[in-house]
């Protein structure tokens, strides 16, 4: 189902920027056992399934912070935890990560909208760029994309617009005729930020956190995207 809040012409949208964990790609599984591999390295317990996805959003470091609850602030656990997430998760990026079902077909609708023209998409992402890339590549979806940013691509990271920004001035496109699509209140805030439109995905990580601040457009199925920018 489609609910909308505050409605956008779809002609009027040239540009979209997509998150990539639980919007594209679903990245669970290796997402929660790469925390749990650093958590045994580190000889602390391991975290429910859930627990760990529930973390997920805000970038490694942020992630690593929250697995480790309280002890995060002794700086060398953290430390030697993240360093070991970014090198196992580095080597097991794509053991189970999958595109979501639907995702090429509504990436090629909304990429290919008619009247012969074409809209640029990209990703920006809180994930390492250099995992992002190599995920985006290897399940297929480079193609559709001019540009795939990560958490470590700009001095800041999402809900910061600066990573949107830089975007709109690579393509040239007025924030007006931008739309963002995430799973989470950290692609909300960050497309309010920069003066996006705003889509969500309720089939991500982070449902829930979409309850406080809405988006414009929420969707239940990746089948759904398309519609919105048909």
């Amino acid at each position: 189902m489609i609910q909308t809040r505050r409605r956008f012409d779809p002609a009027s949208i040239k540009f979209v920027i997509f998150d990539l964990d639980g919007t594209l790609v679903d990245s669970r599984l290796d997402l929660v056992h790469s925390v749990n591999a650093a958590l045994r390295h580190i000889q602390r317990p391991e975290l429910p399934d859930d627990v760990i996805a529930s973390y997920v959003g805000d970038g490694a470091p942020a992630l690593m912070q929250r697995a480790l609850g309280a002890e995060a602030s002794d700086e060398g656990l953290g430390r030697r935890g993240l360093e070991f997430f970014l090198s196992y998760y580095r080597e097991h990026k794509l053991d189970h990560t999958t595109v979501y079902e639907g995702i090429p077909d509504a990436l090629a609708g909304i990429q290919n909208h008619g009247n012969g023209r074409s809209r640029q998409m990209a990703v920006l992402t809180n994930k390492p760029v250099v995992p992002s890339r190599a995920i985006v590549q290897a399940l297929g979806l480079g193609r559709f994309f001019m540009q795939v940013y990560g958490g470590n691509s700009f001095a800041t990271k999402k809900p910061d617009p600066e990573g949107a920004r830089r975007l709109l001035l690579e393509t040239e496109v007025r924030p007006e005729e931008t739309v963002i699509v995430g799973d989470s209140h950290v692609d909300v805030e960050t497309g309010q930020n920069a003066g996006l439109w705003t889509v969500a995905v309720n089939y991500g990580f982070a449902p829930h956190t979409l309850q406080v601040n809405p988006p414009d457009v929420l969707v239940d199925e990746p089948q759904e995207l398309a519609q919105v920018f048909g």
